[in-house]
C-alpha cells in the first residue's frame, strides 16, 4: 500500500468515524429532546387536568350549595361552571397533545437533516476517496512502472534473480543448545566447503553452577532429553523460564562477590546510567531459572531449575532435524538483544525495537499516537516493500499477532493483507501468487487464560507442546515444497529469543569488535530516534541476545550445508533488501550478513524431500478445557464464566488469583485485540472499548477482554453495542 493510498485510508476513516459520532450525537440529541418534549407535554397536561378538577369541584360544591327548586339558574349555572371547565381541560389537553407533537416533529425533522449531513459527508469522503485512490492508483502504476523498467534493463546486465518469494516463520523462545546443541548435526562449512560440524554441547564443560561464584558448587551440566512441554498444572507447576532484559542480564553476565560474601548479580551491579552491558560467560542461567523471585523480579522460582539445562534429543524433534541436515543450519544466529519477544520481533520487522529493551509497556494511556501502533523513525520492513512496489502478506496463527501492533497495519488488514494460516496451503498454491515476502506468525495459544502459560498454541512456547510446533514447520514446508512457488523460493525457520534456556556461545558485544563479511562493524546500534520512555535500562543496543536455531531452506541450498557466519535478526531484513535491491532500514541491518551466499547452487535441487516426518509423540496434555478457537456460543460461556470468577475466584472449577496483575506481555496481546476491535467498532461503542482498555489490571481482567474482542473480530458481536442496546430498550419500554 503506497503513501497516498495509506492517506486516503486514514482520510476515510476518519471522516466515517466522524460522521458516525456525530450521528449518534444527533440521535442522543433527537431522543433527549423528544423526551423533553414529552415530559413537558405530560407535566402540562396533568396540569390541565388537575385545575380543570379543582375548578369543576368548586362549581361542583357551588352548585350543591346553592342549586334549589326555588333557584333553578343556580343549578344552570354550576353546570355552565362545570362545562366550562371540561371544555377548558380539552382544550389544554389538545394544545399540549399538538404542541408535543410538534415539538417531536422537530427533533424528528432536525435529526433527520442531522443525519442526511452526516450521510452526505461519509458519501462525499467515499466518492471523493474513490477519485483518489484511482489518482494514487495511477501514480503508483506508474512509478512502479518506472521503477520495474529500471531493473529490468538493470538486470539484463546480471543474472535472473534465484528467489521470487521469501518465507519467514518465527518461533518463540528457544536457545539454539536446547534444540540442536545434542543433533550431532556433521555436514560441509557453507563459506569454506570443508568439513565441519555444528557448534553443540560439550556436557563435560558446558555447565553452569548452583552457586556461579563458587567454583567448588554443584555442576549442572547441559543434558538430554528435555521435556516436550513444561507443565504448569498447579500440583507440579514448572514456571515458565525468564527471558525479560533483568533475567538475562543474570543468565548471561559474570557474577561476583561481595564483601560481606553474598552474591553480587550482573542485576545487581548493571548501572542503567552507564547502560555498559557486563562482561559475559552464560553462567548464570541455572541460576537465573532456581532464584526467579530475588530482586525486582517478583517471579515463581522453578520446582525443577535443571530443567533449564535439557536439551532435546534429535529423536525428539525429527521434523527441525530432518530439515536441518538437508538444508541449512546457522549455528551462529543471535537474537538482535538480551530481552525478551516483542523487541526481538520489532528488529526482524524494522530493524530496530524504537528504544524498547523490555516487553513494552506504558499502555495505561490511550491515545491517538498509542492507537496507531508502533512507529519507528524509518517505519518497517512493510513500508520499505510498499515504497518499492513490491508485494507482501502476513499469516496470522491466531487472531493477535504480534505483527499486527506495528503502525498502519489496521489499514493493511482492510487491504487483505493478513490472512488466516488455515488458507495458506491454497495461497500458495496459485500459479499467480505475487507475493516476494510472507511472513507467518504462530498461534500463540493461552495468552491469558491458563495463567496466561500460551499453551494449546503451536509456537513452541516453554509451557506449549513443542511438537505442536513441529507440526506447524511440516505444514509450512510441505505446503511451500509441493506448490507452484517451490523453485523460486527461500524459507527461514528461527525464533525470535532463547526463553530462558541454556546455551553456551557467549553473544557478540560492540567491544568484541565482530566484523561483517563486508568488513563493518556488526554490532552496532539501529541509530534511529526513540521516545525516551521506551528505554527502561538505559540498554545502548550494543550487545546481542542469546544464541537461537535457525535454519534456511531453498532449493538453491546445498544438503548439509553448516553456516557459522554470525547473524542476528536484522539479518532477515538485510537479505531481502539485498535481494531485491532496496534500500536498508537502519545501522543495524545495513551492517547485518545477510545469508545469499547459501543459495550457492546454479540449478535448484530435485532431491529435497517432499514430505517429511511426523512429530513425535509428547504424551502432553496442554489444551485441557479451553480451546483457542470457539464458537460464539462457546465464547459467550467463556466471557461469563471469566465474570464469575472475578467475583468468586474460581474459574471452571479451577481456584484462580483474582488480584494478580497482568504481564506487559498479556497487555501487549490485549492491546493488539484493541487494534483490531477498533477496526470495525462505531461510536460511541469505540469510546467503550477505550475505556475498558484502560481499566485492564488483572490476568482476568484481560483474559475477559480478549475473550470479548475474540467475539467482535470473529463474530462481528460487540457486546457493549448489545449491552447498549439492550439498556435502551428497558428504558423506552419503561
Amino acid at each position: 500500500m503506497s503513501t497516498c493510498t495509506k492517506w486516503v485510508d486514514e482520510g476515510v476513516i476518519a471522516c466515517a468515524n466522524w460522521a458516525d459520532k456525530t450521528s449518534y450525537q444527533c440521535t442522543q440529541w433527537k431522543d433527549e429532546g423528544s423526551n423533553q418534549c414529552s415530559q413537558w407535554a405530560d407535566e402540562g397536561s396533568n396540569q390541565c387536568s388537575q385545575w380543570a378538577d379543582e375548578g369543576s369541584n368548586q362549581c361542583a360544591q357551588w352548585a350543591e350549595q346553592n342549586c334549589h327548586w326555588y333557584s333553578p339558574w343556580n343549578c344552570v349555572a354550576g353546570w355552565f361552571c362545570q362545562a366550562y371547565y371540561w371544555v377548558s381541560n380539552w382544550v389544554c389537553q389538545a394544545y399540549y397533545w399538538v404542541a408535543n407533537w410538534v415539538c417531536q416533529a422537530w427533533y424528528w425533522v432536525a435529526n433527520l437533516v442531522c443525519q442526511v449531513f452526516a450521510w452526505v459527508v461519509k458519501a462525499v469522503c467515499t466518492i471523493w476517496s474513490w477519485i483518489v485512490k484511482l489518482v494514487c492508483k495511477a501514480w503508483d502504476t506508474l512509478s512502479c512502472l518506472v521503477r520495474a523498467i529500471i531493473k529490468w534493463f538493470s538486470r539484463s546486465r546480471s543474472r535472473p534473480q534465484k528467489i521470487e518469494h521469501f518465507f519467514v516463520l518465527m518461533f518463540e523462545n528457544r536457545a539454539f543448545d536446547h534444540i540442536f546443541g545434542f543433533s550431532g548435526l556433521k555436514g560441509t562449512d557453507a563459506v569454506t566447503g570443508q568439513p565441519t560440524s555444528v557448534n553443540g554441547i560439550d556436557p563435560s564443560i558446558d555447565f553452569n553452577l548452583d552457586n556461579p561464584t563458587n567454583s567448588a558448587s554443584a555442576k549442572i551440566p547441559a543434558t538430554t532429553p528435555a521435556d516436550f512441554c513444561l507443565i504448569n498444572d498447579g500440583s507440579n507447576a514448572q514456571a515458565d523460564p525468564g527471558h525479560e532484559f533483568e533475567n538475562v542480564l543474570n543468565q548471561l553476565g559474570i557474577f561476583k562477590t561481595k564483601e560481606n560474601g553474598d552474591i553480587q548479580t550482573p542485576l545487581d551491579y548493571y548501572n542503567p546510567a552507564t547502560g555498559e552491558y557486563p562482561l559475559i560467560d552464560n553462567s548464570g542461567f541455572f541460576y537465573d531459572y532456581k532464584n526467579k523471585n530475588n530482586g525486582d523480579l517478583k517471579q515463581e522460582p522453578a520446582v525443577n531449575p535443571e530443567k533449564v539445562m535439557d536439551c532435546f534429543s534429535p529423536e525428539q524433534l525429527p521434523v527441525l532435524n530432518k530439515l536441518a541436515s538437508e538444508f541449512a543450519i546457522c549455528d551462529n544466529w543471535f537474537s538482535s538483544l538480551p530481552g525478551p519477544t516483542w523487541p526481538n520481533r520489532f528488529f526482524i520487522m524494522a530493524g530496530t525495537s524504537g528504544g524498547i529493551d523490555n516487553s513494552p509497556s506504558g499502555f495505561d494511556s490511550v491515545t491517538g499516537e498509542i492507537l496507531n501502533g508502533f512507529r519507528f523513525e524509518n517505519g518497517n520492513i512493510f513500508d520499505l516493500l510498499d515504497a518499492n512496489c513490491i508485494e507482501w502478506m502476513i499469516f496470522e496463527g491466531d487472531e493477535f499477532p504480534v505483527s499486527f501492533a506495528l503502525s498502519g497495519m489496521n489499514l493493511n488488514a482492510l487491504q487483505g493483507r493478513f490472512k488466516d494460516f488455515e488458507d495458506f496451503k491454497d495461497e500458495v498454491s496459485k500459479p499467480d501468487f505475487d507475493k516476494k515476502f510472507i511472513f507467518i506468525e504462530p498461534n500463540y495459544g493461552h495468552t491469558v487464560t491458563h495463567s496466561g502459560d500460551m499453551t494449546c498454541g503451536n509456537s513452541m512456547h516453554p509451557l506449549d507442546d513443542v511438537t505442536r510446533g513441529e507440526n506447524l514447520v511440516k505444514s509450512v514446508y510441505e505446503a511451500v515444497r509441493n506448490s507452484p512457488l517451490w523453485e523460486k523460493s527461500m524459507l527461514l525457520i528461527t525464533f525470535d529469543e532463547h526463553g530462558g534456556f541454556y546455551d553456551h556461545v557467549a553473544p557478540p558485544n560492540a567491544r568484541d569488535n565482530k566484523l561483517s563479511n563486508g568488513g563493518v562493524p556488526l554490532v552496532v546500534p539501529p541509530g534511529d530516534a526513540f521516545a525516551a520512555g521506551n528505554n527502561h535500562h538505559g540498554f545502548k543496543f550494543d550487545q546481542f541476545g542469546v544464541r537461537v536455531p535457525a535454519i534456511v531452506i531453498s532449493p538453491f541450498v546445498k544438503k548439509g550445508t553448516i553456516d557459522h557466519t554470525i547473524y542476528d535478526h536484522t539479518s532477515c531484513p538485510a537479505t531481502l533488501e539485498r535481494l531485491l535491491g532496496i534500500k536498508n532500514l537502519t545501522n543495524r541491518d545495513k551492517n547485518a550478513n545477510d545469508f545469499l551466499h547459501l543459495l550457492s547452487l546454479e540449478t535448484p535441487r530435485q532431491d529435497a524431500p517432499a514430505i517429511l516426518p511426523d512429530p513425535a509423540v509428547s504424551g502432553c496434555d496442554v489444551c485441557g478445557d479451553d480451546e483457542t478457537r470457539s464458537s460464539q456460543s462457546a465464547l459467550m460461556q467463556q466471557r461469563q464464566e471469566l465474570i464469575n470468577a472475578k467475583k468468586n475466584g474460581i474459574y471452571r472449577d479451577r481456584e484462580v488469583y483474582i488480584e494478580v496483575k497482568a504481564s506487559n506481555m498479556q497487555l501487549g496481546f490485549a492491546y493488539i485485540g484493541l487494534l483490531k476491535v477498533l477496526m470495525t467498532a462505531r461510536y460511541p461503542d469505540r469510546e467503550k472499548w477505550k475505556e475498558e482498555f484502560k481499566k485492564i489490571n488483572t490476568r482476568l481482567d484481560v483474559a475477559q477482554f480478549l475473550v470479548e474482542a475474540k467475539l467482535q473480530i470473529n463474530f462481528k458481536y460487540d457486546v457493549f453495542r448489545m449491552e447498549r442496546e439492550s439498556i435502551k430498550k428497558m428504558k423506552n419500554k419503561s
